[in-house]
């Protein structure tokens, strides 16, 4: 009596199986999370919270650096001319000094502007009346680019305009901002920590949430052990689980921070009001939200996988 042969099936037809298990192993991971929605709901909470509070961060120091780089409202450099330089002399070199790219912005303050200047702040109209002369000389404020900027960058700046032959002395205070450099680095270096930190909670997260539901379908997944299910197969449904862990943080997190950013947006508004200017807000972006969800899923993934990877490797062992 002879045999019948199975035909074996198609690389396209193994590929449509294998696509369609997986397409069901993530719907039937998303319907069990909505099935509990108080644990999936705290669980996706703490994860959005830990994500936040890094990108958060992030996006404050770069409004910050942002604001910092249009403050514009005080001279970075004031250039003090000689006192025999007439009014024509310093209006030409304020010309050829705003030809410069280095130079977003050159004010030319005159003599008799700097002297009317000096007799608002009052207190001194009696002594400068008794003068016979303006002794005020004339000021070059200069406004560097946002290019141009950095400490460095400026006491090169500075270097060049002494050695201009209509310059007296040059003052520059740079000191404020080699502070606010230093802390909004210091700022940017708390926030890799803090996220390191927190993305390393965030998978313990995952790989407790997704211990606890291996013990809850500890028969379930004996009874497809027992039936020859390879350790792929029995991984699958909880790497889906994890990744919607994270994919749903993720969101989360985005949400925080947009809200964040909209809650401060009118206390930043009033304050930048006050320098004479506007600002808004920055938030996370397109970039910055694909790396949030990315960082949330790919936690969720790494924490599930441990997780699973440690109940395998037990039931091994036994």
């Amino acid at each position: 009596m002879s045999r019948v042969r199975r035909p074996s099936a198609r690389p396209s037809e193994l590929l449509l199986i294998w696509l369609a298990h997986h397409l069901r192993s993530a719907r039937e991971s998303l319907r069990r999370l909505f099935g509990m929605p108080l644990p999936t709901t705290m669980t996706v909470a703490v994860i959005g919270i830990s994500l936040a509070l890094p990108a958060t961060l992030y996006v404050g120091t770069d409004n910050l650096r942002t604001m910092t780089g249009r403050w514009d409202q005080t001279a970075a450099i004031s250039l003090f001319l000689r006192h025999e330089v007439d009014s024509d002399t310093a209006r030409a070199l304020a010309e050829r000094l705003r030809a410069r790219p280095e130079l977003a912005r050159v004010e030319l303050i005159e003599r008799e502007q700097a002297l009317a200047e000096f007799k608002e702040l009052g207190g001194f109209e009696g002594a400068l009346e008794a003068l016979d002369d303006n002794p005020l000389p004339a000021v070059l404020a200069l406004y560097p680019g946002p290019d141009h900027a950095t400490p460095e960058q400026l006491r090169a700046l500075e270097q060049q305009a002494l050695a201009l032959p209509e310059a007296d002395f040059a003052r520059m205070d740079t000191l404020w901002i080699e502070r606010l450099q230093a802390i909004l680095a210091l700022a940017e270096t708390a926030t890799l920590l803090l996220g390191a930190l927190l993305g390393l909670g965030v998978l313990l997260i995952v790989g407790n949430t997704i211990r606890l539901e291996i013990l809850n379908r500890r028969g379930e997944i004996e009874i497809m052990e027992l039936v020859g299910a390879t350790a792929a197969f029995i991984r699958r449904p909880f790497l889906y689980a994890g990744a919607w862990y994270g994919l749903l943080g993720g969101l989360c997190a985005t949400l925080l921070v947009t809200l964040s950013a909209t809650t401060l947006q009118g206390s930043v508004s009033r304050l930048a009001a006050l320098y004479g200017g506007e600002f808004r807000l920055a938030g996370l972006g397109l970039g910055g939200t694909l790396a949030v969800v990315v960082t949330g899923v790919a936690l969720g993934l790494v924490g599930s996988w441990i997780a699973v990877g440690r109940h395998l490797q037990g039931a091994e062992a036994h």
